[in-house]
């Protein structure tokens, strides 16, 4: 392999892993190369994942974030690509694995990825607290949580913050006794719960406004937890500080368009703003533990 090649190979990588800079440094310092690599040299654009927590089916993310994505890859000159799981364990696991570039995740998913494989937060929604909910049939007789003593509850999944933690919590601290059942989404929490399969179920305002008129007509919200930081955007700690600020200053402006205004509104948020680490100790104060197995494997 020629010098060329060896270059344009390099360079290839470093656009791949997001470190611009780095490759344009390398053709300017090699000497007879800069001329040549302006003409002959077509670096790839980065491609990165981003995956978003299964809340609801593929295919209501997908219609709700894929524009966004597109939005976002026009704003920064990358290629970003919608992912997701077929449920939370599985969204979990892949977590554990490192398997997304960027990710929204729950609270507690986020304080858990952030010790292993190190997913940092850089963004979260704006002026937003995460409430958990409990709903109930709109013609159902219960009017207080302690009346659902000894009933069978659906939750989306076990580490599902607001939805099944804080809720599931809130029931075990009043001495409230019930059976959970896991359904794999909050959307099917509340198909069940409409049609009848259990007297109630966790999901959170989010996820609940965003149900079709025909389901939501059929619930009432019988519960609402205190607030909590809310979901994270997070990074993993592979790709580029320059790669994360990017795109982070891209969705910080979303909402400063009429196009992305209504790509935020799609997803009921007001906007995106800038977050740190630190904003998630609230969560590490309640000293949970459900997914350490996923970061601390046994040998």
């Amino acid at each position: 392999m020629g010098t060329t090649d060896k270059l344009q190979k390099i360079c290839k990588y470093l656009y791949r892993s997001g470190r611009h800079l780095a490759c344009i440094a390398l053709l300017l310092l090699t000497p007879g190369y800069a001329m040549a690599a302006t003409t002959t040299a077509t670096p790839e654009v980065a491609t990165l994942t981003f995956g978003i927590v299964p809340q609801q089916s593929a295919g209501k993310l997908a219609r709700l974030w894929t524009p966004v994505f597109e939005q976002l890859s026009a704003n920064t000159g990358y290629r970003i690509e919608f992912k997701t799981a077929p449920d939370i364990p599985e969204f979990e696991r892949r977590l554990a694995a490192g398997e997304y570039d960027l990710a929204y995740m729950n609270p507690y998913h986020y304080t858990t990825f952030h010790q292993q494989p190190g997913y940092q937060a850089f963004a979260k929604a704006k002026d937003k607290k995460l409430k958990g909910i409990v709903v109930v049939r709109a013609d159902s007789p219960y009017r207080e949580m302690a009346e659902l003593a000894n009933q069978t509850l659906a939750f989306p999944a076990p580490a599902a913050f607001a939805a099944s933690i804080v809720t599931r919590s809130y029931l075990q601290k009043h001495s409230i006794q019930f059976e959970a059942e896991y359904v794999s989404s909050h959307d099917s929490v509340y198909r069940s719960v409409a049609k009848g399969l259990y007297p109630a179920g966790g999901g959170v305002m989010r996820t609940f406004n965003n149900l079709e008129d025909v389901i939501s007509e059929q619930l009432r919200i019988l519960w609402v937890s205190p607030g909590y930081t809310p979901h994270a955007f997070a990074a993993h700690p592979r790709l580029d500080r320059s790669m994360v600020y990017t795109i982070q200053s891209a969705m910080v402006k979303l909402d400063q368009t009429e196009t992305g205004r209504t790509l935020l509104e799609n997803l009921k948020l007001k906007g995106i703003s800038p977050a740190s680490d630190s904003e998630w100790d609230d969560i590490r104060a309640l000293n949970l533990h459900l997914l350490d197995d996923l970061i601390n494997p046994a040998p």
